[in-house]
């Protein structure tokens, strides 16, 4: 779904319309829900987190005039599950969070390898990952929802990448 069509199914949500809602709900509740475990590292946690971004986005669907709908609700997912996270003790501080990460898959031996290559990867580097091939957002809109420049989205997007193959072919981690 293309931020063109979100924007058409939010109109329609803000009218009342419960299939525009399920629409919505059905094309993005995966990658949100991976990008907010991720985060989190909490199957219970996220899929709470994941259904009070749509609790809110039912109640109070954002305006038509945002000009970027589906980096809006993903940049809502993130801010939602990072505070969660700071809100437990042992994250109080945001640099303790820094280096935890989680990938779910379907092939779990593929999963694991992912998921250990992805531990080794700073949470930026891995939530600009994830954003990027999950979420289906283009750089310039990760850079805007993440307040950094493009120029450091694009080189950390290339040097975690790199370093994921490198471990994912066998290199050292």
């Amino acid at each position: 779904m293309d931020n063109e069509s979100l924007r058409n199914k939010l109109i329609a949500l803000q009218s009342g319309d419960k299939i525009a809602f399920e629409d919505i709900y059905n094309h993005l509740k995966t990658p949100m829900y991976t990008i907010i475990l991720r985060i989190t590292r909490d199957r219970s946690l996220s899929e709470d987190i994941l259904q009070e971004v749509f609790f809110k986005l039912y109640k109070s669907p954002p305006k038509p005039t945002i000009r970027k709908p589906r980096a809006y609700l993903f940049q809502m997912a993130r801010n939602l599950a990072i505070d969660h996270v700071r809100k437990l003790p042992q994250y109080a501080n945001w640099d303790s969070v820094e280096n935890t990460v989680h990938l779910p898959l379907d092939d779990f031996s593929t999963k694991m390898d992912i998921d250990h290559a992805m531990k080794t990867l700073p949470l930026r580097e891995c939530q600009i990952v994830s954003l990027h091939i999950n979420g289906g957002l283009k750089f310039r809109e990760i850079s805007d929802m993440m307040d950094i420049p493009l120029g450091t989205v694009l080189w950390r997007y290339q040097k975690a990448i790199t370093q994921l193959r490198s471990i994912l072919s066998g290199g050292v981690t």
